[in-house]
């Protein structure tokens, strides 16, 4: 029988070619590079400059970290139903073959090492595995397979040692590339990342070696590298049972990850949802003063030398604060991304001094003992396993309201004061989606100039065109075009401006712009799908009467500031939007803002802006037109042949799970039309049936 069991990384091409993603985009280039240079200014553990700012933050920072894991609320401590489903011996040490379950259903493959004889409990180590896949055909022994000989050198050193498999690659296989490979980018939306399973998988393995006789609680450590040097983080900065930790090859800084591109070599595992705009050495201070080991090697592509060290630099100045220097090391060995044996013996050395206070040699090596069939605690996978679909249902949704479990309760308690719970809504909605937005529009006053020009429309368009061009944030530079009946050359740029007192702002798509740049200024379509948009057709119908125009937008990364690159690079350009706490399209919602509020600075008067967007559920101009000046109005609009809009906004689901919430709390502020009548709603035709609700939806 023939095992594949390699450790690997996703992308084995080098970090360091970073900008491989933005190489042909140099403006997003440097909007990564400011976007993270603020980050590290505003995240620097150096403004803490007393231990008491540090203790006085700590709390709030952890608790900010479980809701960037999505553990907050914690899943509840379910039974663990342990199961030993085999037992191998070796002369010195054994190991029990066994399973839980970390919530029901969700189940955690394992391998327990313990000394032969055991008379006293232990000090005890939780490994935590990298990506290793250990498998023969379909069949997958975990990656606990991979790792044994962690687990092995720790028994027969006198240790109790769990290895634990990981979701994607343990015996039931999960997934932790969602955004990276599968497109679910609906796990932004939901705040869920495989990280906060990996951490409560944790959590719970550190619950089930508490009922273990042979385990001393009071001496449990932590390690593991690539994957695991990950999860270690997760867990020892969480969990405070955790009382010394070796996290390898599994940190590195915000600024090699986004400006350097290492996300492009990592799954969405390595990542919380960064919500709230850390760089990485807030987390690795979190384990502090607990002895902590940052270990890795020089030649690492994805754990660059110079990141661990500036990680190192910022937490060191921590450790300082509490006095405790010697808590705090840094092992760096040559070597690439690998399992070496020189980063095993500092591991082991370091657990021998904290966990054991034993300072002597390290004489045994790590070696395997066994083959993975032998290691497989399932004959056949449990019927009953969330493993393949966790990221479903393990972050809770909401229905709008904090507490509502159902649309009718969300209802009936948005009813008690409508008023209170739009303000209510839209702090939560800034707090938690829109954090990376610039914090007012002084941000950007400073660069208010715009530029205007003049364009020709299609030979048999009939439109006047005016291109407004203007910089949304620094490095984001865009522009909409005003388009209005009649191809008078005479008018110049601000009489056609001036003669607008209706305009509608219309959102583009990438289809809806290439149907308009066809249809309108000239350009050969660019593909089928906008080749069958009507998008002329829609234009002269909402410019047929006198002053009546409409602004065709297309925000960052669409139209003529299309990124470039082809669908791996899109995806690597997306997830950097990620680690900086954001999303492309929540930038699109601030860039809709901005390019309404240009409008109303060259369209003075008694203009009407409405906000428009084609697709199914308009949710971006919904949520832009729940900031600054209220708007006339919003539309959704249905083009026939049209691809349906999927906005992709940071934990909105954490807030408002059931889409016509925000339609519910636009229609609070201006009418709301839908193109096609609209869909029928649950929260939205409660309230619109109940005398108490103030808003208006035609």
């Amino acid at each position: 029988m023939r095992f594949i069991a390699v450790a690997f990384v996703f992308l084995v091409s080098t970090c360091m070619a970073a900008d491989r993603s933005l190489t042909e985009n140099p403006e997003l280039a440097k909007y990564f590079e400011a976007e993270v240079a603020g980050i590290e200014r505003q995240s620097s553990l150096l403004k803490y400059q007393t231990l008491e700012q540090w203790e006085a933050a700590r709390p709030r920072l952890r608790e900010q970290l479980f809701d960037m894991l999505g553990l907050n609320p914690l899943p509840e401590r379910t039974p663990l139903r342990p199961e030993i489903t085999g037992t191998l011996e070796e002369d010195d040490f054994r190991v029990e073959k066994l399973h839980f379950q970390s919530s029901p259903g969700l189940y955690v493959t394992g391998s327990l090492y313990l000394p032969r004889t055991v008379d006293k409990p232990l000090p005890t180590v939780l490994y935590v595995c990298g990506h290793a896949v250990v498998k023969d055909g379909d069949i997958s022994f975990g990656n606990k397979a991979g790792y044994q000989h962690h687990g092995a050198w720790y028994a027969r050193n006198g240790y109790a040692c769990l290895i634990i498999d990981t979701l994607q690659l343990g015996e039931i296989q999960g997934i932790h590339h969602g955004t990276y490979r599968h497109d679910r980018w609906w796990w932004n939306a939901r705040g869920y990342t495989p990280a906060g399973v990996e951490a409560w998988n944790c959590m719970r393995a550190l619950d089930y070696l508490e009922t273990r006789p042979e385990v001393d609680a009071k001496r449990i450590g932590v390690t593991g590298r690539s994957g695991g040097g990950a999860y270690s983080w997760w867990i020892a900065a969480t969990d405070d049972r955790i009382q010394c930790a070796v996290p390898v090859a599994g940190i590195t800084s915000l600024r090699n990850h986004v400006v350097d591109g290492c996300v492009e070599g990592h799954c969405d595992c390595m990542y919380m949802v960064n919500t709230q705009r850390w760089d990485y050495a807030t987390v690795a201070a979190l384990v502090a003063p607990r002895p902590l080991l940052i270990s890795n090697t020089d030649k690492d592509t994805i754990f660059p030398l110079e990141g661990v060290v500036a990680v190192h630099r910022e937490v060191r100045h921590i450790y300082d604060l509490y006095n405790k220097p010697r808590q705090l090391g840094l092992q760096i060995t040559e070597g690439p991304h690998k399992d070496t044996q020189e980063l095993r013996i500092h591991s082991f050395q370091w657990m021998n001094r904290w966990l054991k206070s034993d300072e002597n040699l390290i004489e045994k090596t790590a070696v395997k003992f066994f083959e993975p069939p032998q290691l497989r605690v399932f004959k056949g996978l449990p019927v009953d396993e969330r493993n393949t679909t966790i990221d479903e249902t393990f972050v809770p949704t909401q229905f709008g309201v904090p507490g509502a479990d159902d649309s009718a309760s969300a209802a009936e308690a948005v009813l008690q004061n409508p008023l209170k719970w739009q303000q209510e809504t839209i702090e939560r909605l800034r707090t938690n989606c829109f954090r990376a937005w610039p914090d007012s529009h002084a941000d950007w006053k400073a660069d208010n100039a715009v530029r205007m020009e003049r364009l020709t429309s299609a030979k048999d368009a009939g439109f006047d065109v005016v291109r407004i061009h203007f910089t949304s944030q620094q490095h984001v530079p865009l522009s909409v075009d005003v388009v209005s009946r009649g191809s008078d050359t005479t008018r110049t740029d601000q009489q056609i401006l001036q003669d607008v007192s209706h305009l509608e702002l219309f959102h583009t798509n990438q289809a809806h712009w290439n149907a308009y740049a066809a249809d309108v200024i000239g350009t050969p379509a660019a593909d089928d799908v906008a080749a069958k948009l009507p998008f002329a057709d829609y234009l002269k119908q909402h410019t047929a009467e006198a002053g009546h125009a409409v602004a065709v937008f297309a925000p960052r990364g669409v139209g003529l500031h299309a990124w470039v690159g082809d669908k791996r690079k899109q995806t690597q350009i997306e997830r950097r939007f990620q680690l900086i706490g954001t999303t492309s399209d929540t930038m699109r919602i601030w860039d809709i803002r901005r390019a309404a509020e240009v409008l109303r600075n060259q369209l003075r008067g008694s203009l009407k802006l409405t906000l428009a967007e084609g697709g199914v559920h308009g949710t971006a101009v919904l949520l832009a037109s729940l900031f600054d000046k209220p708007v006339a109005g919003v539309r959704v609009v249905t083009l026939n042949g049209s691809e349906p809009y999927t906005c992709d906004v940071l934990n909105l689901q954490k807030i408002m799970s059931v889409d016509d919430i925000p339609v519910a709390l636009a229609s609070l502020r201006c009418p709301v039309v839908f193109s096609d009548g609209g869909e029928k709603s649950t929260v939205l035709s409660t309230l619109q049936q109940d005398s108490r609700w103030p808003g208006k939806r035609q």
